[in-house]
């Protein structure tokens, strides 16, 4: 079982997150283009407040239980659902959510057709590599799926295989790239805290950030 994180201090993470904008400035994109999403999974809720007191505005869960719980105490934060989505939860995180990002079925498909409104916006988890072991559209069947889709899709998503190396996910990044132009699509969620600058040189418009945010001393 993995420990939640506790004693966040609002300075160490304020500075992470500086450190961010700064590396994404040194690669070339404007960082105001690119979204710093804060993954709380393993943080306890009351730890969010030194989140907010460090500039952060944008946050994720991957669970939709412990999202409602932590959005219904600290709702000036723009929630976004990242983990991994079942279709009967849907119902249930769309009061809170901006979006959600990891629709993947069309069990959830349906939900949002009963469920969504006009203003629903979500991304399509899109599987790029083919893994047998995870969810997300295999790339040759995304146009059908978007044309499926009863609501919004505002971008695509996805998780590329562990790498050894930051610069192994670029093929993976680069593919989702190339399938979001070819569908008009302007959200790219993608990389998170060992690949995320590889992500923004691919055109990452959100990454997903834990211990890059978190830790104690800055890499």
């Amino acid at each position: 079982m993995v420990d939640l994180i506790r004693g966040l201090r609002a300075e160490h993470v304020a500075a992470n997150l500086d450190r961010v904008r700064e590396e994404i400035a040194g690669s070339g994109r404007d960082p105001d283009t690119v979204q710093i999403l804060a993954a709380v999974k393993y943080l306890p809720s009351e730890e969010l407040g030194v989140l907010a007191e460090a500039g952060l505005e944008l946050v994720g869960e991957n669970r939709a239980q412990d999202l409602v719980a932590k959005a219904e105490v600290y709702p000036a934060f723009t929630w976004d659902f990242i983990g991994h989505l079942q279709s009967r939860k849907v119902r249930q995180l769309l009061p809170y959510v901006r979006y959600i990002q990891s629709v993947a079925s069309d069990s959830a498909l349906e939900q949002l057709g009963r469920y969504g409104s006009p203003d629903t916006r979500v991304l399509v988890e899109v599987n790029v590599a083919g893994e047998t072991d995870k969810s997300g559209i295999a790339p040759s069947e995304l146009t059908g799926f978007i044309e499926r889709c009863p609501v919004r899709v505002a971008g695509l998503m996805t998780m590329p295989p562990l790498a050894r190396k930051p610069e192994d996910s670029r093929p993976h990044f680069a593919a989702l790239r190339e399938l979001a132009e070819r569908h008009s699509l302007a959200e790219l969620s993608m990389g998170t805290s060992q690949d995320y600058l590889v992500a923004v040189g691919e055109g990452a418009t959100i990454v997903r950030l834990g211990t890059r945010l978190y830790a104690s001393k800055s890499p």
